[in-house]
């Protein structure tokens, strides 16, 4: 075989349609896998003491709930790095691996560059570093690190969001491309519904360091969304989802109405194409609505300057 039709065969996946049909295959397949997780995840959680509240908690509204993006929309920084910092230092690997990681999964999952040699990297280490680990261990080892490096540093604006949606009755899920047990943690920590996040494949309880489809990322999360819309009955034109970045532009398109959380400069420009919210936590001051206010309506909300700062000295 002739070396050019060698090199076409190798990577004629990366190439016109059929890397676009792989993609969204995985994607799909990622965002099934996922609903599936949080489906299970939900039914699964403990039940917690009957405390008689203050007031009569509000009828639940069944057809709507609202999706939050965590990387810097519900958290500062990204909540993979800060789960990596802690296994680093409990020496699940050597802190020097640390910036060669952060760089790639940042590079892939901020940056939002899609192109074949960032998708595999970013997808052959996603969960590699608790490849033989048990998932027992991992979400253990997840509460521990969620304590320590992310529990201050959640943005109290986003938070207050969330929380007017639960006030109305409507349940409030994750979305995030971490792993969906630490998404757990972080939903279970902030009282949340639940959360849809990249599945790890394990096999008798044991990672195998191998993704379930993809990473929960771009068009996979519009996929995990409306595959959970189906398995819980909601109506996605009253859901309300919420991200800080122009990679979860498919996402926001998906429900009725969307927010640009610290949005950057490329959802920025969508949401004021397209007459999105914005709200901006991180200079302590409420941006500027752009457009119909959420299906909520404008809520009190607090700011996070001390945090702000925080990070950055960080």
């Amino acid at each position: 075989m002739r070396w050019e039709n060698l090199e076409a065969v190798c990577v004629s996946p990366w190439r016109g349609r059929d890397k676009g049909q792989e993609l969204e295959r995985l994607a799909a397949l990622a965002g099934e896998a996922s609903a599936d997780a949080a489906v299970a995840m939900e039914s699964a959680n403990l039940p917690v003491p009957i405390i008689e509240p203050a007031s009569p908690p509000p009828p639940p509204d069944l057809t709507a709930a609202a999706f939050f993006d965590v990387d810097n929309t519900m958290m500062m920084g990204a909540s993979i790095f800060h789960f990596a910092r802690g296994l680093a230092s409990r020496k699940y690997f050597a802190t020097s691996d640390l910036a060669g990681f952060a760089w790639k999964q940042v590079k892939f999952r901020v940056g939002g560059r899609e192109d074949k040699d960032t998708v595999s990297s970013a997808r052959e280490q996603a969960l590699s570093f608790v490849a033989g680990k048990t998932v027992k261990e991992i979400i253990e080892v997840g509460e521990e690190i969620y304590d320590e490096l992310m529990a201050d540093k959640i943005w109290s604006g986003t938070r207050a969001l969330a929380q007017m949606h639960l006030d109305a009755g409507q349940r409030v899920w994750l979305v995030t491309a971490t792993p969906v047990e630490l998404a757990g943690i972080i939903s279970r920590r902030l009282g949340l519904t639940g959360a849809l996040g990249t599945v790890g494949e394990s096999v008798d309880g044991v990672y195998t360091g191998k993704l379930v489809g993809d990473l929960l990322h771009g068009r996979a999360k519009a996929h995990a969304v409306r595959a959970l819309a189906s398995r819980e009955g909601l109506d996605l034109r009253r859901c309300t989802a919420y991200s800080d970045s122009q990679n979860d532009v498919p996402m926001l398109s998906a429900v009725g109405t969307a927010v640009a959380i610290n949005p950057d400069a490329g959802l920025r420009e969508v949401a004021r194409a397209r007459g999105w919210e914005i709200r901006d936590f991180r200079t302590g001051r409420k941006a500027a609505k752009i457009g119909v206010p959420s299906v909520l309506g404008a809520g009190a909300l607090a700011g996070a300057v001390a945090a702000g700062l925080a990070y950055r000295r960080r």
